[in-house]
């Protein structure tokens, strides 16, 4: 059943990969990301997501001396995750904002709102589970006009002219909906072959397809990615994959699909055993895209196969799940591509931008892509071949305990670098401020299957006996959305942050979980699906967790030679730690707050969010080399996703989403 010989969703043969693109590598190494010294275009920084800025009037020898110089309140649009990025465009910050996706212009030097562009209602925005995702815009030069594209939670994109906010003419076309523009959008389900309606899409009981991530433009390409309702929230089989689509950026014109899911004849088609790849679905891109615009690459992070947790209704290795693919942007066609997790049941999804840089490995110069991972591994290639910067070795992973369910045996584990956070649950890694808490964790955990990783689940009323199985990392732990890795491209160096955590799930019937579910995707119901308890409280023993800390660091790691240089906890132990009556007279150090970091990096520092151990919100200024605090600088209120730098009229100014809207600082 798993066939280690054909290198199907292994990564590890690439001579398949040399065979679609030839690039000469000088070009290659010269990339060092677009606008890096001037404006923030892209929600990562550049279009290789590294969060790093050239700018230095901010610097460690007044960053303390930043202050709020404006807030802009975005209350009106309804509240949201605080995950908008904006961009800097020609004096102006663009963003979303609300479920509704506002398009929103602002001023950057002062706050002021330029303008606002609304999509219409449709039952397909309404229903969008990812509505309150959004991270943001992308830009383009579209016939010589500066323009903003944003695609909406109803699967819509729009294209807008940056000054006014009005749809661009002679791009795209009309939506047969009262109410659209008459040019300036594209119907993006119109693309993906299935039978929809203009206002309420795709019928449920085929699937359904959103958005949380803006598009990316690599050189006359539009990519666009998607999302499909979360895993954990599905409990019928069948649904749509997400499908990868390209666009012309001048005109708006379909371009090419990507299969998600390969058809027959289609590379990694057998990875679908009897025939499953017609009724499963979901793969989508719902993270930030990269793009490589001199070798015409876009690097597209993707999630599982439909239902986390269970997968016996998709038997094999399931391409192109949780999976990095590189694509050629002009014709959509499979370039390379290296499978992160086979057949994915743990909720792996690869959540965060994949990172391009160049780096210098054994003296040979190599143009690279880095992707992190909940798994809290960080996997390196030559972006242009695939071929990974250390070998990628398959290491022996549990066999599965669920009636049905038929995991790989073995699953990728890179030899450089080494994990940046836990993998697995051993004893040594329980609680241990005081015996008496470590003998609660140890009691506490008999009723639970834990220990290695990639730990499968379980269903209730298992032979085992037990509650419910517990793996770690789980699917908040590693690096997760929150969690934004940035670059230094001079020197080579990932920051990449990360929490620990761990999942314990029950698995029910599909009929059990769909019964809570208002408007189920699918018709046919999975043998198991998420159900609700199971034992949520063990991993926690008094309100502390249930592992040792620290709870959620920064790690540096030299990416020429693969080793770990630093860690820091993130921010402050948090005073419900620090205080709690079991702790008296215990010294637990810096456990970290337990989140992760946005982050960005600057010639002379790595700039973070994080909190005090009283909840204060502070950006705090580390040592690039060594990780030692700089300096800190109080911020009007906690920053959960991206931060962003520019340039505006002579001033650097420094913005940090927030909920309900953001705050700019400068110096005083």
């Amino acid at each position: 059943m798993h066939d280690r010989s054909s290198g199907i969703g292994r990564g590890i043969c690439m001579a398949l990969a040399l065979s679609f693109l030839v690039v000469s590598p000088a070009a290659a190494q010269s990339w060092s990301g677009e606008n890096a010294d001037a404006d923030w275009r892209y929600i990562g920084g550049n279009i290789g997501s590294q969060r790093y800025t050239a700018l230095d009037q901010i610097n460690p020898s007044n960053f303390e001396d930043l202050r709020v110089t404006w807030e802009w309140e975005a209350e009106a649009f309804g509240t949201v995750l605080q995950r908008p990025t904006p961009i800097y465009v020609d004096g102006m910050l663009i963003t979303v904002a609300g479920d509704r996706r506002y398009v929103i212009a602002i001023d950057a030097g002062t706050g002021e709102t330029l303008w606002i562009f609304r999509e219409p209602h449709t039952f397909r925005h309404e229903y969008s589970m990812r509505s309150n995702h959004g991270k943001g815009v992308a830009y383009a030069n579209i016939d010589g006009k500066d323009a903003v594209i944003v695609v909406s939670p109803a699967f819509f994109m729009h294209a807008l002219d940056a000054h006014t906010g009005l749809p661009l003419e002679n791009w795209g076309g009309a939506v047969p909906i009262d109410g659209f523009p008459k040019t300036g959008s594209v119907d993006l389900l119109a693309d993906l072959g299935h039978d929809f309606d203009p206002y309420y899409g795709i019928p449920l009981e085929v699937g359904y397809i959103t958005s949380s991530s803006p598009a990316l433009v690599v050189n006359n390409t539009i990519v666009v990615g998607n999302s499909a309702e979360q895993g954990y929230n599905q409990s019928r089989i069948e649904n749509v994959p997400g499908d990868i689509l390209g666009y012309d950026l001048q005109t708006g014109a379909f371009k090419w699909k990507f299969n998600v899911l390969p058809k027959p004849g289609e590379f990694g088609h057998e990875t679908y055993e009897n025939d499953t790849w017609k009724t499963t679905g979901d793969i989508s891109s719902w993270a930030p895209l990269s793009g490589d615009p001199e070798a015409g690459i876009v690097y597209v992070p993707t999630n599982g196969v439909t239902i986390d947790f269970y997968g016996g209704h998709h038997p094999g290795d399931n391409l192109f799940s949780t999976s990095l693919i590189a694509l050629d942007v002009e014709t959509g066609e499979r370039v390379w591509h290296f499978q992160l997790v086979h057949h994915d049941i743990w909720n792996y999804d690869t959540s965060t931008a994949p990172v391009l840089m160049d780096v210098t490995v054994d003296g040979v110069e190599i143009p690279a892509v880095v992707q992190v991972t909940k798994q809290a591994f960080a996997y390196a290639f030559n972006r242009e071949t695939g071929e990974p910067l250390w070998p990628i070795e398959e290491m022996e992973v549990p066999a599965a305990t669920m009636p049905g369910e038929q995991l790989s045996p073995t699953q990728p584990r890179p030899t450089k670098p080494a994990p940046y956070d836990m993998q697995g649950l051993a004893e040594d890694d329980l609680i241990d401020f005081t015996p008496e808490l470590r003998a609660q964790a140890l009691k506490q955990l008999e009723d639970y299957e834990w220990g290695p990783f990639f730990q499968p689940p379980l269903h209730r009323d298992n032979d085992l006996g037990k509650l419910a199985a517990l793996w770690c990392p789980g699917d908040v732990g590693g690096t997760n959305i929150d969690g934004t890795p940035a670059v230094d491209p001079e020197t080579g160096i990932l920051y990449v942050t990360s929490q620990k955590g761990c999942t314990t799930h029950v698995m029910v019937s599909g009929e059990e979980r769909d019964a809570s579910i208002a408007m189920p995707t699918g018709t046919t119901f999975s043998r198991y699906a998420v159900g609700s308890g199971g034992g949520r409280g063990a991993t926690s023993v008094q309100g502390l967790r249930i592992y040792k800390p620290p709870y959620s660091k920064i790690t540096a790691i030299d990416m020429n030679t693969g080793e770990h240089l630093w860690w820091i906890p993130v921010g402050e132990t948090p005073d419900r730690v620090k205080n709690h009556p079991a702790l008296e007279g215990v010294d637990v150090g810096n456990t970290g707050t337990g989140r992760q970091a946005a982050q960005f990096v600057t010639p002379d520092m790595l700039v973070y969010a994080g909190n005090g151990s009283d909840n204060t919100a502070y950006l705090f200024a580390v040592d690039k080399m060594t990780g030692m605090e700089l300096g800190r600088v109080e911020t009007p209120a906690s920053v959960r996703y991206g931060m962003m730098t520019y340039m505006h009229e002579g001033e650097q100014f420094i913005v940090v989403p927030q909920i309900g809207g953001m705050a700019a600082l400068k110096l005083r």
